[in-house]
């Protein structure tokens, strides 16, 4: 085992977890509503997702990498939508006091939910496209093992990066009064929605200038 290919691959994956974005979003207000275990859990689907497209990538699947980006309009266009959605049902939601034990999505429906929009997010594979030859050793040692030590650093880079979040967020959970859960379930809606809409927008303006 190289510890180069798998530092490189935690740093890579530090690099995408870190921005906060729509999906870094939902991840911070299910830690937030729901707890640190479900944030973390939602963090690790979208490490999953991020994995996938760095596989896809490094092991030049070029069949299922060019079916991706031939249809990465229709791939934002639903990840655009579902966001824009997402956003509008977080802001609406009327978080109970945390004093009041409710029921929460399961772990399970966590990961797959972030695994799925972060997967139809194509920017990620074309991310990998442009950055990953810039770390030429990897490639010159183009085998299985070398790919699975560069995978399985942006994997652990990314879940490390969900955890720490996700955990610190949750340690200050019990602070956190009903009133100040409704207007974090707002701002994240808003933000979210505004993310979503900026997807659709980016994907009409060509057709509309056009």
């Amino acid at each position: 085992m190289d510890p180069s290919i798998f530092i490189q691959g935690m740093i890579i994956g530090l690099t995408l977890a870190v921005p906060v974005g729509p999906i870094a979003l939902m991840c911070i207000q299910r830690a937030v509503t729901d707890g640190r275990l479900h944030g973390i859990v939602s963090g690790i689907g979208v490490a999953t997702a991020d994995s996938f497209y760095a596989g896809v990538t490094f092991f030049g699947l070029t069949a299922i990498s060019g079916l991706i980006i031939a249809h990465q309009v229709s791939l934002r266009l639903a990840a655009g939508v579902v966001l824009v959605l997402v956003g509008i049902r977080i802001f609406l939601t009327m978080p109970a006091p945390l004093s009041v034990k409710t029921e929460h999505e399961t772990y399970v429906k966590d990961y797959l939910s972030m695994v799925a929009i972060a997967i139809a997010n194509p920017l990620t594979l074309i991310f990998f496209v442009a950055i990953l030859p810039g770390f030429g050793v990897v490639f010159y040692e183009n085998s299985v093992l070398s790919a699975s030590e560069f995978v399985g650093g942006i994997f652990f880079g990314s879940t490390l990066w969900w955890i720490v979040l996700c955990g610190s967020i949750g340690s200050v959970r019990s602070r956190i009064s009903a009133e100040h859960l409704r207007l974090i379930n707002r701002i994240s809606g808003m933000l979210i929605v505004c993310f979503g809409m900026g997807m659709l927008i980016l994907l009409a303006l060509p057709y509309v200038q056009g």
